[in-house]
């Protein structure tokens, strides 16, 4: 690492771009590192969310669960995972926790998860062990590489954010086959000890070469006020997801009305999308598809889920974040009807291809939502302020698991999916209402920077 000069420049917004360093004056190594173990990182966590389903059936033969504790179990995992993004957000931005150090502590916590369920029955140690430290384990790993990758790619946002939050999905393919054609009550200790190490050894190694660029900075060898003129000529209007006008603070975010509004789009569709990872698996068993077609359908699932972020994520630099976050929510909405109709009519051609919507629409809009927040209110607060969009999964986990397997006892997988579809449409009309702050719908902000003097320290 060396130290390099810098300037800020300022434009008329009062947005400042700090540009003339390059990855390797900050930390000695290209950006790259900041897309790859990030991904890395992902996969490792990714049993949690994506593996349940395969793994609930013998813990609940093993130590007398029901359906109702194995999903409630899950859900209160989603509500740590989902509410320690806020706090560590804004404890990283006060420079009190490094990325490095809630990493470190997310690879301990995910371990302890699922140890925890690998050697005790006791319902009150598993909520604690695996709901709470696990959820916020996970939830460390989750906010700190999505966050991480957006601060090193403020100008190739979308795709790179696609890429990384896929491997929260299709990392558990492996373990998902792993776990339903070899996990027994004989065995279940041995293979889910081995998660917990893998984890721990994984997500340690990334955590510890994990930095942060300093805050407002830009590449060095990619102009601002180009960038933004350079996708305008190609649109021949408005540039696609041009920055935001300013660094917005949470609250300053919050006013804006568009951070509420897409927290409470996220709760719909993050409810919907885990009621989907919860319930295929018991879904297709229950139409009697077998063990290792229900296994498949989870794993198309998971697959279709994590290479989608990645698709949609290039889609949207192309296409623009909020219209293609729209095409995805109701892409989501038409899966739950189609899943539910394959089922019911023991079509597996038809559910199979369902499976796979599903898939795509239920994790395709979370790399949306993490490109869309430094869209809209910069890249300098995004840890907090994506922290309290992402908390909207503090809900919806809630609604996915616990809540949806009470509907599916009084109403039955049709009144469920009936439900799912219905509510992840009204997710897709809201986001019609979203809006840059600051811009008007169809103006770009003036885009005639001003370069200031180099700061003082010019050296960094």
């Amino acid at each position: 690492m060396t130290t390099a000069q810098y300037q800020e420049i300022t434009d008329e917004n009062g947005r400042v771009y700090r540009v003339g360093e390059t990855p390797h004056d900050i930390m000695g190594r290209s950006r790259g590192w900041m897309v790859w173990l990030p991904w890395i990182a992902m996969m490792a966590v990714s049993v949690f969310e994506y593996g349940w389903g395969a793994v609930e059936g013998t813990l609940e033969e093993k130590y007398g669960w029901t359906l109702s504790d194995a999903f409630w179990l899950a859900s209160i995992w989603a509500v740590f995972q989902a509410a320690v993004a806020f706090p560590a957000g804004r404890l990283r931005e006060k420079n009190i926790v490094s990325a490095r150090t809630a990493m470190l502590a997310g690879a301990v916590c995910s371990a302890i998860g699922y140890f925890t369920i690998s050697h005790s029955g006791n319902l009150v140690l598993a909520f604690a062990g695996y709901s709470v430290l696990g959820g916020i384990g996970a939830g460390l790993v989750y906010a700190t590489c999505v966050n991480m990758v957006g601060k090193w790619y403020p100008e190739k946002r979308g795709a790179r954010t696609g890429f990384v939050n896929g491997g929260f999905a299709y990392g558990a393919v492996p373990f998902i086959y792993v776990f339903a054609a070899f996990l027994t009550p004989a065995n279940y200790s041995v293979i889910l000890d081995v998660m917990g190490v893998y984890m721990l050894i994984a997500v340690g190694i990334c955590g510890f070469l994990f930095k942060d660029p300093p805050k407002s900075w830009w590449p060095a060898d990619v102009d601002p006020l180009g960038w933004v003129r350079d996708r305008q000529s190609k649109t021949g209007g408005p540039a696609k997801n041009p920055p935001a006008v300013k660094q917005f603070s949470p609250l300053e975010a919050v006013r804006t009305g568009m951070l509420p509004l897409m927290w409470v789009c996220l709760v719909i569709i993050g409810g919907v999308s885990l009621f989907g990872i919860n319930f295929q698996v018991p879904f297709a068993k229950v139409s009697h598809f077998g063990a290792f077609v229900a296994a498949s359908s989870a794993g198309v699932l998971a697959i279709v889920n994590g290479t989608g972020r990645a698709v949609v994520g290039w889609a949207s630099d192309k296409l623009g974040r909020r219209q293609t976050l729209t095409v995805v929510l109701v892409i989501a909405a038409v899966a739950q009807f189609g899943v539910l109709y394959a089922g019911n009519t023991h079509n597996l051609v038809l559910f199979m291809v369902f499976a796979f919507l599903t898939g795509f629409g239920g994790g395709a809009f979370y790399p949306l939502f993490a490109a869309l927040v430094p869209d809209y209110f910069g890249e300098n607060n995004n840890a907090s302020n994506y922290g309290l969009v992402y908390s909207a999964k503090l809900v919806g986990g809630v609604g996915g698991g616990g809540l949806a397997a009470g509907v599916i006892s009084v109403w039955g997988y049709t009144g469920a999916y009936l439900l799912a579809g219905c509510i992840a449409l009204l997710s897709a009309v809201l986001t019609l209402f979203l809006r840059q702050p600051g811009r008007k719908r169809h103006q770009l902000a003036e885009t005639e920077l001003v370069a200031r003097r180099p700061s003082a320290s010019a050296g960094g």
